[in-house]
């Protein structure tokens, strides 16, 4: 069973900003050297939980694609780029997945071998990935901030993040959700995100895509503090405003016996 992970981190400092820079440039010839990794992308992410183009210095991702899960967990553990961005950052998540459909490709390969069915828990995660033609990147981003709202409200979308190998034309996003049916039909029904899929198509935006679902393994560290696979039970998103706390009645004031 081909196993996919997606590597979080987060950073609040500029040394280890800084860092993570340099991986992102040197770390792949390290990656290239383990064993049992079939496919790999270090990703940057944008501002607003990823969907703006402007970018984020404070996260990004490494995504592998690997041969099985001991390929996983065993490489994970030595990976020298990974060992790195975790000892300079201060929160790190890992979610473990396999893929259960996949269509299109990702730098002129298809990395992902579709063996299991998807389970019946209803959880199932997404990926979508496309090099954006250049001319019609302003009508892209156009469509972006009204699909961000709506993901972000949505009460069947646990996690949601937005990534890039390059700001502006090659962007990847990934989502958790509970309900497949939700899903399928917030992606392709009368909605902001359907339309804007019809746009893409009709005008035939993309130079290069792929889309992917996946069931969930497991994860690993935490996110905001918190777990995004304990959000599937729930439907709560990370997006939710937390409730304020309440304010504490005065105490009315006693006259004291003269």
């Amino acid at each position: 069973m081909q196993v996919t992970t997606i590597s979080f981190f987060r950073y609040d400092n500029w040394a280890s900003r800084l860092e993570a820079f340099s991986q992102m440039a040197r770390g792949r010839f390290a990656l290239k050297q383990i064993a049992g990794l079939e496919f790999f992308k270090m990703l940057g992410t944008g501002s607003d939980a990823g969907f703006n183009p402007r970018p984020n210095v404070n996260v990004n991702a490494i995504l592998c694609v690997w041969k099985d899960m001991e390929a996983a967990e065993n490489g994970l553990k030595s990976s020298i780029t990974h060992k790195t961005l975790r000892d300079h950052s201060c929160e790190t998540y890992t979610i473990f997945l396999t893929p259960t459909s996949s269509r299109g490709m990702w730098s002129g390969v298809e990395p992902l071998k579709v063996t299991e069915k998807a389970d019946d828990t209803g959880n199932i995660a997404v990926l979508t990935r496309a090099t954006v033609k250049l001319p019609v990147a302003l009508k892209f981003w156009a469509e972006v901030p009204e699909v961000q709202e709506r993901v972000a409200k949505h009460p069947n979308c646990a996690f949601h993040i937005g990534m890039a190998e390059v700001p502006w034309v090659q962007q990847v996003t990934f989502s958790l959700w509970n309900n497949k049916k939700e899903m399928g039909g917030f992606a392709y029904g009368d909605c902001p995100h359907g339309h804007a899929v019809k746009h893409v198509r009709d005008g035939d935006w993309f130079k290069e895509e792929m889309y992917a679902r996946f069931n969930i393994l497991k994860e690993e560290g935490s996110w905001e503090g918190g777990s995004p696979m304990s959000l599937l039970a729930t439907g709560r998103t990370f997006d939710e405003p937390k409730a304020a706390p309440k304010k504490k009645k005065a105490r009315k004031k006693t006259e004291e016996p003269a």
